[in-house]
């Protein structure tokens, strides 16, 4: 498929749906929970619905989740420390998400005025939080027996907030045939083994168009099971970046999620395809690149609650850091207030424990600023 030819599907696509003869009733009962308050636009034009939304919402739940939260060392742990695979997979058999409770999340991050929740379905170990078909490396063939993500879609649904899944994409440090260090110069593609984990596929034998189709099925999943959705999240862009982004056949995989979701915004962090996505989702220190190659789209600034103290490993701060700082009500508000000032939302980032349960510092914060908030005349709560 051609961009032209794709970018005539993006139209058609985004104008499915019509007025219900039955008149305003009937168009809202078939309109997503958290697009309520767009239902006539919803029924003429379901992805103009969505930004219109998306752009009102300002802020939102980040959500890192997965077995990197067992040891308490942030996300890239296995990358950091060179953890082979067979190592790392035996954390599988240690994740209860015991305490993992949606419909909590979901309540917080009401309290505190969030109007959506974007849960990391799959990061760079490749774990997934729902039954996929595609891997065993998932929460329902844990200990947890759990499809974690269809908890947290039917706590958004039943409570009104967008629910956006993230899937790691241009990362993938354990599918035999992932990015690989000699087809890319990113050079954190893969964990520094040495020698390279036997678990990788050889050189001779390395077809990456198999790895583009285990993302392509995998995000189609979550696209087919979970209802309507807020949209696609998709992470990993410093990989597409390093070289051919076209092997990634991102084209392809975005008019699925088009025809699945027609509803639902995609976006490839700071832009893979600007022209083709719908918002732009930098972090803090990557905000003023963005700022100049916005071209008009709507833009999410990523920050996260944990911040680095003097016990805290050094590393990144998304997935559960034992030993952080984290930061209070007064610095949440400023964040609010300057993704504000550059007409953006922002999205906060948790990590929570590993039984899944969210910080006890954070759930007093996230409360505490809904509470202000709601008292703060001329705020959007």
């Amino acid at each position: 498929m051609n961009r032209r030819t794709f970018i005539t599907s993006l139209g058609g696509a985004a104008m499915t749906g019509g007025f219900s003869p039955g008149g305003r009733a009937a168009v809202t009962a078939g309109v997503p929970s958290y697009l309520r308050n767009f239902a006539d636009l919803q029924a003429r034009n379901p992805r103009a619905a969505a930004l219109a939304w998306f752009k009102q919402a300002r802020f939102g739940l980040f959500i890192h989740y997965g077995l990197y939260s067992l040891l308490g060392k942030g996300e890239w742990v296995q990358f950091h420390e060179r953890i082979p695979i067979a190592e790392y997979a035996k954390l599988k058999d240690r994740f209860t998400a015991a305490k993992f409770d949606a419909g909590a999340i979901a309540g917080v991050a009401q309290a505190a005025g969030m109007q959506y929740i974007t849960l990391v379905c799959k990061h760079c170990d490749s774990f997934c939080l729902w039954d996929t078909q595609a891997t065993d490396f998932n929460s329902v063939n844990s200990p947890a027996k759990r499809d974690l993500v269809a908890e947290m879609a039917a706590a958004c649904r039943g409570r009104g907030l967008g629910f956006f899944v993230f899937y790691e994409h241009g990362f993938d440090w354990r599918h035999p045939h992932g990015p690989a260090p000699w087809d890319w110069k990113n050079k954190s593609v893969r964990p520094a083994y040495e020698p390279p984990d036997p678990f990788y596929a050889p050189r001779a034998q390395y077809d990456f168009n198999r790895y583009v189709q285990y993302a392509y099925d995998g995000v189609s999943e979550l696209c087919s099971r979970y209802g309507p959705l807020a949209g696609v999240w998709l992470d990993g862009i410093a990989v597409p970046l390093s070289g051919d982004r076209a092997r990634f056949r991102v084209l392809e995989l975005y008019a699925r999620i088009r025809q699945l979701q027609p509803q639902g915004l995609i976006c490839y962090k700071s832009g893979l395809y600007p022209e083709l996505e719908d918002f732009m989702a930098p972090e803090q220190p990557q905000v003023a690149a963005a700022q100049k190659n916005r071209v008009g789209k709507p833009m999410e600034i990523c920050r996260t609650m944990q911040k680095h103290g003097p016990k805290a490993p050094k590393g990144a701060l998304w997935g559960w850091l034992d030993g952080a700082d984290h930061v209070t009500a007064d610095e949440v508000l400023g964040m609010l207030g300057d993704a504000e000032a550059k007409d953006a939302n922002l999205l906060l980032n948790v990590g929570p424990l590993p039984d899944g349960s969210l910080h006890p510092e954070d759930v007093a914060v996230l409360k505490e600023v809904g509470r202000r908030r709601r008292h703060t005349p001329g705020s959007n709560p």
